[in-house]
């Protein structure tokens, strides 16, 4: 089976694209990185996927940046008195699959010029996590079209309480295939996370 590089991007900030990257690494055993890290150093992203992933076989990158304030990355790069220079943000060399976490959204600036959307090669697979708020159709149909536009392979996955009409609608303007939902649950955890991963298997 060929080995793909998945990016989960969401449609907003809290959305729930931490708790689908661990899934979907776990759902296919992948290593998982984070390029750039903004705030939260001793509870990173990488760290919460470490704790809620089960298999044996993933591994975990270290971030391109690791920056202490919780902001848009180009934001906390300046008060950490560094550039984010794309050039440097290398996707780790692996022979197994690989799930890349994004920072927010599509558009959050990296530096004056490029965005996290600028990570996307254009060999990656687009998972977009969303999740429903007032604005989040807007925000979706944005985030997919704009992957679309670019020629990607783009699927979905729905976080959060089921809202049907906004799901539904979703659904029948971008024709997308949905990978799954993952409702709110009380917590998550390996088992809560295995359970979805074995439901999502099928759909990656």
């Amino acid at each position: 089976m060929k080995n793909n590089i998945y990016f989960i991007t969401g449609i907003s900030t809290e959305v729930g694209k931490t708790i689908a990257s661990a899934i979907i690494t776990e759902a296919l055993e992948a290593d998982y990185w984070k390029p750039v890290q903004a705030g939260e150093l001793d509870n990173c992203d990488t760290k919460k996927v470490k704790r809620l992933v089960s298999n044996s076989k993933s591994k975990f990158h270290s971030n391109a940046y690791a920056l202490h304030t919780p902001m848009s990355p180009h934001a906390a790069a300046e008060i950490d008195n560094v550039t984010i220079d794309i050039k440097k943000i290398k996707a780790p060399k692996t022979s197994n699959h690989l799930v890349i976490e994004g920072a927010g959204g599509l558009f959050v600036p990296l530096n004056n010029t490029r965005t996290v959307f600028d990570l996307i090669k254009p060999n990656y697979k687009a998972i977009v996590v969303s999740r429903h708020y007032l604005g989040s159709i807007n925000h979706t149909l944005l985030t997919i079209n704009a992957l679309k536009e670019k020629g990607f392979e783009v699927s979905l996955i729905f976080s959060g309480n089921e809202h049907k009409s906004t799901e539904d609608i979703i659904k029948k303007m971008t024709k997308v295939p949905i990978i799954g939902r993952i409702d709110e649950e009380p917590y998550f955890d390996k088992n809560v996370v295995k359970e979805y991963a074995e439901l999502f298997k099928g759909n990656l």
